[in-house]
């Protein structure tokens, strides 16, 4: 019996060991090209979340050039295989992951604990591992001025919103946008319709087309195609809808419906990703970056925003990138009339973990607990 436990003990050490030395080697610098590999959701099309993504991937490459080679996977499932997909990629020798979808963090996990000599990056994740980190924008800055930007313009005070899943980050974008609309219009209201999937053209198009007809005058979504400001544009001579675009500017879609559009910019952080991993520095240190740090911003405003409405955004812009307007601070009330905060403003961690909607919203979190 004792020799038995003597031998489990040594096997438990040489995998003990053997994760450590791995873990070490993955420290040292990285031997040249660096083969860094993306995983996406949907396809990579010409607009929306993962088309931003390629571009930072683009802009990496130019940036590092030889240093590095990459690879794409678009289209891949959440779940099961987007484990495979990765599983897959590290035993091809990639030692960079880019795994850009909510959905992918446990198949993440699950990954880097099998190929510890492999860092993987999870977009918007909660969980780190030694080698899992998680990045994340405050995509909710640039929201607050979208909302803002709504409310100045929407003739009617509705606004629909197309929203993707239930989770925090959806949640804090539709209650920065409905905080920033009533900044504009206190009679403003935000009416919200979920799909439970990131990308499904005709659905997008469907609950647009349900908005407009509940009375939203002004458009933006959570999700990951160009349909919701697709569908402004085809009822914005009869019905005067518009868009606030999301993740790409969309007016080759919505050229006369786009107000303006929330977009997000990956290269910078792609590029000092890989610079890291190839010095030998890289740690698992969570990035959530706002406009202040170029990771999104409001942009491609229309022509036809007044010129005092431009210089409220931008006024409002600078003031959230100084800290001097925080989205979240007092006084907050949410949709069911509870004073959730009374004085100063919410912090990281309730922002993070937010499942209520503020008061101006139409429409609840699907599951709070």
């Amino acid at each position: 019996m004792f020799k038995n436990l003597a031998r489990a003990f040594a096997r438990s050490l040489l995998v003990a060991l053997s994760f450590v030395s791995a873990l070490s080697a993955a420290q040292a610098p990285a031997k040249l090209p660096l083969k860094v590999a993306f995983v996406y959701v949907s396809p990579i099309g010409d607009a929306g979340w993962t088309y931003q993504h390629e571009q930072g991937r683009i802009a990496m490459q130019k940036a590092l050039g030889d240093q590095v080679a990459t690879t794409v996977v678009e289209g891949v499932a959440e779940g099961p295989d987007s484990e495979r997909v990765m599983r897959d990629l590290a035993a091809q020798g990639h030692r960079l992951i880019f795994a850009t979808s909510f959905g992918y963090l446990e198949s993440a996990l699950r990954v880097a604990a099998d190929f510890p000599d492999v860092r993987i990056e999870h977009a918007g994740g909660y969980k780190t591992a030694a080698n899992v980190n998680t990045y994340n924008a405050r995509y909710y800055e640039a929201r607050y001025l979208a909302g803002w930007l709504a409310g100045k313009s929407s003739p009617r005070g509705v606004a629909g919103y197309v929203a993707g899943f239930p989770i925090p980050e959806v949640v804090q974008g539709i209650n920065a946008f409905t905080l920033g609309m009533l900044a504009a219009n206190p009679k403003a209201e935000v009416r919200v319709l979920w799909l439970n999937t990131w990308f499904d053209p005709a659905r997008e198009r469907e609950a647009a087309l349900t908005l407009i007809n509940q009375g939203a005058d002004v458009l933006t979504n959570h999700s990951g195609s160009p349909a919701v400001p697709q569908t402004a544009q085809a009822y914005f001579k009869g019905k005067g809808v518009q868009a606030v675009a999301y993740q790409s500017d969309m007016r080759k879609y919505a050229p006369d419906a786009q107000l303006a559009a929330v977009t997000l910019h990956w290269g910078g952080y792609y590029t000092r990703v890989a610079r890291s991993v190839l010095a030998g520095t890289w740690r698992p240190q969570p990035v959530w970056g706002g406009m202040q740090d170029g990771l999104v911003e409001l942009g491609a405003l229309s022509a036809r925003v007044p010129a005092d409405v431009r210089a409220g955004v931008e006024a409002r812009r600078r003031a959230i990138v100084s800290g001097s307007l925080k989205p979240f601070a007092a006084p907050l009330t949410d949709n069911e009339g509870h004073v959730r905060l009374a004085q100063g403003a919410l912090g990281d961690d309730a922002i993070s973990a937010m499942n209520w909607f503020v008061k101006g919203v139409t429409g609840s979190v699907p599951n709070k607990p």
